[in-house]
């Protein structure tokens, strides 16, 4: 199980390619995002018809949430190949000057995660993009030589979950920008029944109502929920995914009604139980639940603020009054929200951080 309390990222390959078929080929496919859709297909239409490739495209938001679909569908929508990397795995200009002299006219270069792409590597591209070339330096000290080699003209689709880290020169260089947001639980369930025809799972309205309301406004993770509550529809129940069959899975998997997984709730409960609501500092609080600060910081604040769980103050980490009620606590005189509404719609459209 990860920190998400789902599957491994060391899934198998059934796994891989369970996750990979519900993936939607085309846009008219992909479900929600209505904005980006129609601004995709405008840019794609254009560029179609004048017979050249499009503007770089960059795609922001928090994992899962189709970036990376929607790469392959602009492929597939051009008709063209793509090439898939990952801005970690460029480090030197040299790698991603081999994969620009390799791709042919009109290819998709498809870089994940592109705000981690090597200073080097990311000057290079600079001017691939732009001009088409690369200039290649060959030798050291006095005697370099830069020799300039021509680039077939491409489009690039970059991917990020951490725009704020791109630099200036690297955004301007995108002809369009978009940002993905957070899926409502109602786009959630037309997903989720999607998947399960792709997937050969009965399932019932209501229980995709409750499996929509418990994946964090994220369809990866929905699709992944699914197939967890379809190996319990079919090894403890009748095969059909209904609210009860859900219901009893995801409480097997410590997933509870609002999505949270067990790291969520240790979190939680610590800040409670042990520190009376905060505030306190992140690491303290990552040494509390045995994890790293980074994990405490990156995994689960995110959600649990944007749930109206936890607040991030000048002084630290302090948790709300829908935090308590939701542990089943009363909350003392003076916490932190106290009369403060019910904690809000997850997954309105907003920013991805808090």
């Amino acid at each position: 199980m990860t920190a998400e309390g789902l599957v491994s990222a060391y899934a198998d390959a059934a796994e891989r390619d369970a996750e990979a078929s519900v993936r939607p080929k085309r846009l008219a496919e992909f479900i929600a995002q209505d904005r980006v859709r129609d601004q995709l297909d405008l840019l794609l239409q254009g560029a179609m018809r004048r017979g050249s490739p499009p503007d770089h495209i960059l795609l922001s938001g928090p994992p899962g949430l189709g970036k990376t679909s929607l790469a392959n569908i602009v492929a597939a929508e051009l008709g063209s190949g793509i090439r898939v990397t990952s801005g970690p795995a460029i480090e030197r200009s040299g790698d991603l000057a081999a994969i620009l002299t390799s791709l042919a006219e009109g290819d998709v270069l498809f870089i994940d995660e592109i705000h981690r792409i090597a200073k080097p590597a990311e000057e290079l591209l600079y001017s691939a993009m732009e001009d088409f070339r690369v200039d290649v330096v060959v030798g050291k000290g006095p005697g370099a030589t830069a020799i300039p080699l021509d680039v077939e003209p491409f489009t690039l689709v970059g991917a990020t979950t951490r725009s704020g880290l791109l630099t200036g020169p690297m955004r301007d260089r995108f002809g369009f920008v978009a940002h993905l947001d957070f899926y409502s639980p109602t786009d959630l369930e037309a997903l989720l029944h999607r998947s399960a025809r792709i997937l050969g799972v009965p399932i019932t309205d209501d229980g995709a109502t409750e499996i929509a309301g418990r994946s964090r406004g994220t369809p990866r993770i929905a699709n992944r929920l699914l197939r967890r509550v379809r190996d319990y529809a079919e090894v403890r129940a009748d095969g059909v995914v209904n609210r009860e069959t859900a219901q009893a899975a995801l409480k097997v998997y410590d997933v509870d009604a609002l999505g949270l997984d067990r790291l969520d709730r240790a979190v939680l409960t610590a800040l409670v139980d042990l520190f009376r609501g905060g505030p306190v500092g992140v690491s303290t609080l990552a040494v509390a639940v045995g994890e790293q600060p980074d994990t405490v910081e990156e995994v689960c604040e995110p959600f649990l603020v944007r749930a109206g769980l936890l607040a991030r103050t000048p002084r630290g980490r302090v948790a709300t009054e829908a935090a308590w009620r939701h542990l089943g606590r009363n909350p003392p005189d003076g916490t932190f929200g106290a009369g403060s509404p019910p904690a809000p719609d997850l997954f309105s459209a907003g920013p991805d951080q808090p």
